[in-house]
C-alpha cells in the first residue's frame, strides 16, 4: 500500500473514530437528559390508573358531559362550562378575562380545565380543593354563570325530564338524585378524563428520540435555568403555590398589570399568601394564552422572559428563551373528538325557565 493511500485510509479511520466517540458522547448525554427528566416530571397517568385514584362510571362521564355543555345552567341560558373552557381551544377562551351573563368580566383568566384535575387545589388562588368543587363555583358566581343558588340550578334540572334517567344511570335511582352535588360530581367526573398525552409522554417513558433534538436542547435549558424550582411533576406545574415576584417584584412591573392581585391572600388572610397562586401547568402552554393570572401577556417568549426575571432573578438571553419555547411547544397534545363534540342536550321541559333574548 502506498503511503498516500495509507494516509487517507488513516485519515478516513480516525474520522470515522471521531464521529463514534461523538456519537456516543451525544447518545451519553441523551441518556443523562432522559434521567434527569424522569426524576423532576412524570408521564401522564392512563385512564386506568386514574380510576385507581377516584372511580368514575361511562354514565358519570356522559352526563357530565352534557352538564359542562349545557347553556342552562346559566342565568341567560346562553353561558356553559365550555363558553369559558372549551375544548376546541384547549379549554380557554383565549381572552384575559371571561364575560359573564351580565356582560361583566371575571376578575382572573380563566384556566385550561385540560389535565386540570391531577393539580393539587383548583383556581388560581387554590379555593377548590378538586374538580368537582370547582363545577359548581361558575354556576353560582354572580360575574360568571350568575344561578343564585344551588336550588335554581336543580329546579332547572328538574324541569327537564330527560335527565332523571341519567341522573339514575349516573348515581343509582333515588328520588333525589337530581341534585346540585351530583352535578358537580359529574362533571368532575368528565373532567378527569380530559387528559392531553404528547411526544413528551413517550419522551418520559424512555423514547429519547420522541422530542427533536432542538427540543431535548430546550428542555435541558429549561432543567439548568431552574424552570423546574416550580413547574414538575406530571402537569409540568399545578402541585405547588408560589409568589408571583418572589425574587424581583413586584410583578406587576413585569405585566403592566392594571390591578394588582392579592392572590391566595383573599382566602387565607395571611401575609404569607399575598400574591401567591397556584403554579400554572405547562401543558398545552403554546395555546393557552393570554398567560398569567390576569391574562396580561399574550406571548409566550415574553412569558418565559418574565419568569426569568420576576422568579428566577436572572434575565436569560433571547436564545435560551427561544430554546425553551421550543420545548414548551412540544408540550402541546389532543383533547380528544369525543370529548370536543358537543353532546346532543336533553329537551327542556314545559316548566323548563327560559329568558327571552329577542331584541
Amino acid at each position: 500500500m502506498s503511503k498516500s493511500i495509507k494516509t487517507i485510509v488513516c485519515a478516513v479511520f480516525g474520522a470515522t473514530v471521531a464521529m463514534s466517540s461523538a456519537a456516543f458522547a451525544d447518545s451519553k448525554a441523551d441518556q443523562e437528559l432522559l434521567q434527569s427528566a424522569q426524576a423532576i416530571f412524570k408521564p401522564l397517568p392512563t385512564f386506568e390508573e386514574m380510576q385507581k385514584v377516584k372511580k368514575v362510571t361511562d354514565a358519570q362521564i356522559k352526563l357530565g358531559q352534557a352538564l359542562f355543555n349545557d347553556p342552562r345552567l346559566s342565568a341567560d341560558q346562553v353561558q356553559s362550562c365550555n363558553t369559558c373552557h372549551n375544548l376546541a381551544t384547549y379549554g380557554v377562551d383565549n381572552q384575559s378575562f371571561s364575560k359573564g351573563v351580565t356582560g361583566g368580566f371575571g376578575g382572573r383568566n380563566a384556566p385550561s380545565v385540560l389535565n386540570s384535575s391531577l393539580f393539587i387545589a383548583q383556581f388560581w388562588d387554590g379555593r377548590a380543593k378538586d374538580v368537582e368543587e370547582q363545577a359548581g363555583g361558575p354556576m353560582l358566581n354572580p360575574a360568571e354563570m350568575a344561578m343564585p343558588d344551588e336550588a335554581s340550578v336543580e329546579k332547572v334540572l328538574r324541569s327537564i325530564p330527560d335527565y332523571k334517567p341519567m341522573f339514575d344511570a349516573a348515581f343509582g335511582k333515588s328520588a333525589n338524585n337530581v341534585n346540585f352535588k351530583n352535578a358537580t360530581a359529574a362533571i368532575g367526573a368528565f373532567e378527569r378524563t380530559l387528559l392531553t398525552p404528547t411526544r413528551f409522554d413517550k419522551y418520559l417513558r424512555g423514547d429519547i428520540n420522541a422530542l427533536t433534538q432542538a427540543e431535548r436542547a430546550g428542555l435541558k435549558t429549561f432543567i439548568d435555568v431552574g424552570c423546574v424550582a416550580c413547574h414538575t411533576g406530571v402537569g409540568m406545574g399545578g402541585d405547588q403555590y408560589q409568589k408571583f415576584g418572589l425574587v424581583d417584584g413586584p410583578y406587576w412591573k413585569f405585566t403592566g398589570s392594571k390591578k394588582p392581585d392579592e392572590g391566595r391572600f383573599e382566602v387565607t388572610k395571611s401575609e404569607s399568601d399575598m400574591n401567591v397562586f397556584r403554579v400554572p401547568g405547562l401543558r398545552n402552554v403554546a395555546r393557552t394564552y393570554p398567560y398569567f393570572h390576569d391574562g396580561s401577556v399574550w406571548s409566550l417568549e415574553q412569558a418565559v422572559d418574565i419568569m426569568g426575571q420576576a422568579q428566577l432573578g436572572q434575565k436569560m438571553s433571547s436564545k435560551d428563551v427561544k430554546s425553551i419555547v421550543t420545548f414548551l411547544n412540544a408540550l402541546t397534545g389532543e383533547v380528544s373528538e369525543k370529548a370536543r363534540t358537543v353532546p346532543t342536550l336533553p329537551a327542556a321541559g314545559p316548566n323548563t325557565p327560559h329568558k327571552n333574548h329577542h331584541m
